[in-house]
């Protein structure tokens, strides 16, 4: 394993559409390893292989129980993931990002999702998720099409020294 680069605006693998992942075999595999260990050392909640210059439609996803602060934290891995439901209620919600350092925003989104995609194996998957489980997958999601969050916000500040932000 190796910690990768996260790259920063104005890299323009940002703002590009990311492509399918249909190769799961040996590389892909150390890619997947890499970015969890990069989404860890940063530390962040999230990663999406075009944070890492890798224009591939992957995510890693690591966050616990909202309720239950004691429980383990789980680990996703999706490729080509998509959205495939979505709740009508948005929330809004500050996040934070590590392409876009030192600054968060107050931004809406679904307050439950369900999204379909593969595992590390290529194997098929689907998870629903809510609160801010369904937050940090709509935020990294938006890194596979370009999108980043102060795209999604006119609220967007230097957060104050104390204030803790999960960050993708």
């Amino acid at each position: 394993m190796a910690l990768r680069e996260i790259i920063t605006l104005p890299h323009p693998v940002l703002r590009r559409k990311a492509h399918k992942v249909a190769d799961f075999g040996k590389d892909f595999q150390q890619l997947v390893d890499d970015m969890v260990e990069t989404m860890r050392d940063a530390p962040g909640v999230g990663l999406a292989a075009p944070q890492i210059a890798i224009s591939q439609r992957l995510i890693v996803v690591e966050f616990g129980d909202e309720e239950n602060e004691n429980a383990p934290q789980k680990l996703y891995v999706l490729a080509n993931p998509e959205i495939t439901e979505a709740s009508e209620e948005m929330v809004a919600g500050i996040e934070g990002c590590l392409s876009v350092p030192e600054l968060v925003g107050e931004v809406e989104r679904h307050e439950s999702i369900t999204v379909k995609g593969l595992n590390r194996h290529g194997r098929p998957t689907k998870i629903k998720a809510q609160g801010w489980l369904a937050r940090i997958f709509q935020h990294e999601i938006d890194h596979l099409d370009g999108i980043l969050y102060p795209d999604r916000t006119d609220k967007v500040w230097r957060p104050a020294p104390d204030e803790e932000i999960p960050l993708d």
